[in-house]
């Protein structure tokens, strides 16, 4: 899921739940929509958790120390605080 996608579903579940004031026979629009916020919600969340320290890391080649002019690019990931 992505982070689209995932604060649609939590405004689809707020308007259910907050805005909308239909009885559906079997339905109720009200539960649905606070579902809809809950997966909503916890699609945000692992969006973050999972894409928002990748985003992050920054990848820069050097040149090695004492590595011959023609050898290979060493390269190093390093972690960005702000």
């Amino acid at each position: 899921m992505r982070l689209g996608t995932a604060i649609v579903l939590l405004a689809l579940g707020a308007i259910l739940t907050f805005a909308l004031r239909v009885d559906v026979s079997g339905v109720d629009l009200q539960v649905v929509g606070w579902i809809l916020m809950i997966v909503g919600a916890l699609g945000i969340v692992l969006e973050m958790a999972v894409w928002g320290p990748r985003s992050r890391r920054r990848v820069t080649q050097t040149e090695g120390y004492g590595a011959p002019a023609s050898g290979p690019v060493q390269r190093t990931t390093t972690d960005e605080t702000y």
